[in-house]
């Protein structure tokens, strides 16, 4: 018997939790390499 809603198997389950640490990661390298392009201008004027 299949609940609902389960379908995905461990695998895919982990797959899909990489990818969404990989995303959150990302966003964060960004987020940290905006802030320093913005200070590093700021240090040159």
């Amino acid at each position: 018997m299949k609940k609902s809603g389960s379908t995905l198997s461990k695998e895919e389950k982990l797959a899909a939790k990489l990818r969404e640490n990989l995303k959150r990661r990302k966003a964060q390298i960004k987020q940290r390499a905006a802030k320093i392009a913005s200070s590093s201008a700021i240090a040159q004027k």
